[in-house]
């Protein structure tokens, strides 16, 4: 019998409707110096989006639908509930459901798989913060990283192979694929694993793939001018490639497993006006969302913790 009852899913939330673009980002801006110029552009992203919304929330709860229809069947048996650290449903508000539930021992899984202080150790104390807000909120432990995960790498090759096949097939094998994940500043990526988690997981796909042209680029970029962060950017890397011949170029999304807006504008308006304008081809691989692999690489998780905490 597992000592886990519940299982979390952290992400990190995003707008449903339009009239929520702005309240959302003044959440996601607090305390963190984005310029209000900076603010407003990516609004104006959030808007472009079909319905004013981004899909984050969607996929996330099909993402947990997957998981607890495979733990249903496969076992163990558990309920699974989605918290946002920036909007409904927010981690207190997951918390309290889950405590009016019974649940009591949880295993959250955080959505990112690239880990670094904005990426999981946010998350974590966002966490220890909502319970402390929530009478009677369950025990909360984390599933451990999973960014080299056999199945997580299964889902991500997947994706990229389904892109290279747009590529034609005599320019395939020679296609460069390039892996995107947010950039960050210089000094909290040198303070984490984020670019080795970053390059662990990219090359492990080029090896279930059996591809040998690759490279890694940043996007997404939020701060100010004047501090440094990851480079190159993904834009830069589009105008070199396209300057060294190639015309095609396939850009796999391995840093986020929904396509939310830093897919759907970013890469998808963003940085394919870049490419067309230099004559390359973008190919986009579409993110994990709830690929079978993905769904069942979050259900092997559960399991590791219950036989861990079982023992």
């Amino acid at each position: 019998m597992s000592a886990v009852d519940s299982v979390l899913l952290v992400a990190f939330g995003g707008p449903t409707a339009p009239h929520e673009i702005r309240p959302f980002l003044e959440i996601v801006a607090r305390g963190r110096g984005i310029p209000p110029e900076r603010l407003e552009a990516v609004a104006r992203h959030y808007e472009q989006m079909p319905g004013g919304r981004s899909p984050l929330a969607e996929l996330t709860f099909a993402q947990a639908q997957g998981l607890e229809q495979a733990l249903a069947q496969a076992g163990p048996a558990l309920p699974v509930f989605v918290g946002m650290r920036n909007w409904h449903p927010f981690l207190h508000e997951a918390l309290a459901e889950m405590a009016g539930k019974g649940a009591r021992r949880a295993l959250a899984v955080i959505l990112s798989p690239l880990r670094t202080e904005a990426s999981w150790d946010r998350y974590m104390q966002d966490v220890a913060e909502a319970r402390a807000r929530v009478a009677g909120a369950p025990e909360v432990g984390f599933a451990p990283a999973w960014f080299e995960s056999p199945r997580f790498v299964a889902a991500v090759a997947d994706r990229a192979r389904a892109s290279l096949a747009r590529v034609p097939a005599d320019a395939r094998a020679a296609t460069p694929l390039v892996f995107t994940a947010h950039s960050v500043p210089t000094a909290m990526a040198a303070a984490s694993p984020y670019v080795s988690d970053l390059n662990a997981a990219a090359r492990a796909v080029v090896r279930r793939l059996g591809h040998a042209r690759w490279s890694i680029a940043y996007q997404s970029r939020s701060g100010s001018p004047r501090q440094p962060w990851l480079e190159p950017d993904i834009g830069n890397v589009l105008r070199r490639l396209a300057t060294e011949g190639e015309r095609h170029v396939v850009v796999v999304p391995i840093g986020f497993v929904c396509d939310h807006v830093e897919v759907l504008y970013d890469l998808d308006v963003e940085a394919r006006r870049v490419a067309e304008g230099a004559g390359l081809a973008l190919h986009r691989a579409a993110a994990v969302n709830d690929h079978p692999e993905f769904v069942a690489m979050l259900a092997d998780l559960v399991r590791g913790a219950g036989v861990r905490a079982g023992r």
